[in-house]
């Protein structure tokens, strides 16, 4: 997004939430910077610099406002950096990579050198991927100290600092304050404990929650996920720094305020950082819908706040998207739960109906083909889950978003089982990629009213890059007619 100066402050002197998140304002007499959503009173345009990115206010030496708090500002859209190479290292970043890795390691894994890496990283945002992953860490830091009684260690370990003393340094150096001066100076009076508190996310409105649910309740795996009364419950297991970490979470919405609230078990809180990366692909938080509605016109008309379901788990998506090939989502959901209760692991946690881990890539990749069978599932499909468990198990197969769209894609359509549908699917949902468009779907063929796949595919056209939204819109258009 590239603005003048004077539409940035007019977006600032009119308060305008569709900016909020897309840029923050840096004040030079306060030295503080804010969301263009601000409720203080608006600075002179002469005493203000505009940033695309907090990293870069925060580079630049200014500290995040304590009334606006940017750190419960929307992110951006994947669609708005501008470079592959960017958004894959930024998706890295985003999963806390560089808290067990070193950059060398980052590009290794991105098959670039890790000065090219730096560079484009740098042209994209201002500011260095450590500079940009430091101030996510730091942003962490201030909400944990701000709303929770958690200890100074867990929250330094929680936003992903392996040493104490290195996190009472960049705290001094960014925020020119200890954590305790921090803590004491909040707004929140009345700190919740870990297992009181709700992670916030910002969102753009408008967001159609309830449909958002209504599609995820639809494919909820039992044992693993549900949905009640407008709130999303799922179990959870996380791998960090040799360590695995289990518990769950919920997600509800807080309508009036634009934030959706993610509240996690006490054991999770130090891989919090990971979990809510997650939370905002499945949910979608990050997008712009003013953006996409702009080019899908009409078609967003009456939905405007649809959004696309992302997931939590890569795998976990492929394994319920090849069993859903040819069945109906309730089918494929019973056989997801089969397959749960026979090779994922028990938990005992608070919430009725969940009870079970979903099963790991490396776990699925030893299994029996006749094991999978038993449960129901054709001898082609658990061959294929059995091929796509041992390429993701042995790190030929990512399946997370800024992965390059097209080799993955590559990869998928390679495995015996995976065909267009399926691994645009996958493209849309564990990629997140926008322009993902399963064209040879049922639903999107009775929704367009045209059998031939090319002509269904010139149809289109008019709505890149933003075809996985247009894929939502047909889909949900098709089950009112129904």
């Amino acid at each position: 997004m590239i603005l003048s100066g004077d539409q940035y402050y007019q977006a600032v002197l009119t308060r305008d939430a569709r900016f909020d998140g897309r840029f923050f304002v840096a004040v030079k007499s306060t030295r503080i910077y804010c969301r263009p959503i601000c409720r203080v009173k608006t600075p002179l345009q002469k005493n203000c610099t505009f940033y695309s990115h907090a990293a870069a206010a925060e580079v630049a030496g200014y500290r995040p406002c304590k009334r606006c708090r940017p750190e419960l500002a929307p992110g951006a859209s994947a669609m708005e950096v501008s470079s592959e190479l960017a958004r894959a290292t930024l998706a890295c970043i985003s999963e806390d990579f560089l808290a067990e890795h070193s950059l060398a390691d980052l590009a290794e894994k991105l098959g670039v050198t890790d000065r090219h890496m730096r560079q484009v990283f740098h042209d994209e945002f201002g500011v260095s991927p450590v500079e940009y992953w430091q101030t996510q860490r730091l942003l962490l830091t201030k909400q944990l100290l701000s709303d929770t009684r958690l200890s100074v260690t867990s929250v330094a370990m929680a936003s992903g600092f392996r040493s104490l003393r290195r996190f009472n340094v960049a705290l001094k150096e960014r925020y020119r304050m200890t954590p305790t001066e921090l803590r004491k100076m909040s707004k929140s009076k009345s700190a919740e404990k870990p297992s009181e508190f709700s992670f916030r996310l910002g969102y753009r409105p408008p967001l159609d929650w309830d449909q958002l649910l209504n599609f995820l309740s639809r494919r909820a795996i039992p044992g693993v996920e549900v949905v009640r009364d407008g709130t999303y419950f799922r179990t959870i297991r996380v791998n960090r720094q040799g360590r695995e970490y289990t518990g769950f979470m919920q997600v509800t919405r807080d309508a009036e305020a634009r934030l959706v609230s993610v509240r996690l078990s006490d054991e999770l809180v130090p891989v919090c950082a990971i979990i809510l990366h997650r939370v905002k692909r499945l949910f979608d938080l990050q997008t712009d819908p003013a953006a996409i509605n702009a080019v899908l016109g009409a078609l967003a008309k009456e939905r405007p706040g649809l959004r696309v379901p992302g997931c939590f788990d890569g795998f976990e998506l492929v394994v319920r998207a090849i069993l859903g090939q040819q069945v109906s989502v309730a089918g494929a959901t019973t056989l997801a739960g089969r397959l749960v209760a026979r090779f994922g692991m028990p938990v005992s946690i608070p919430v009725p109906s969940l009870d079970h881990l979903f099963p790991p890539a490396s776990r699925i990749a030893k299994a029996k083909v006749g094991d999978i069978c038993k449960l129901g599932i054709t001898r082609k499909r658990a061959e294929t889950l059995i091929a796509v468990a041992k390429a993701i198990h042995s790190g030929d197969l990512l399946l997370e978003p800024g992965s390059r769209v097209e080799g993955t894609l590559h990869k998928l359509r390679a495995i015996p089982g995976i065909g267009e549908w399926t691994a645009q699917y996958i493209a849309m949902r564990a990629l997140s990629w926008p322009d993902a468009f399963p064209h040879t779907d049922l639903g999107i063929v009775k929704a367009l009213g045209e059998k031939n796949p090319r002509k269904i595919l010139e149809l289109t056209e008019k709505w890149r890059p933003w075809r996985a939204y247009a894929t939502l819109h047909l889909w949900a258009g098709l089950e009112k007619k129904l």
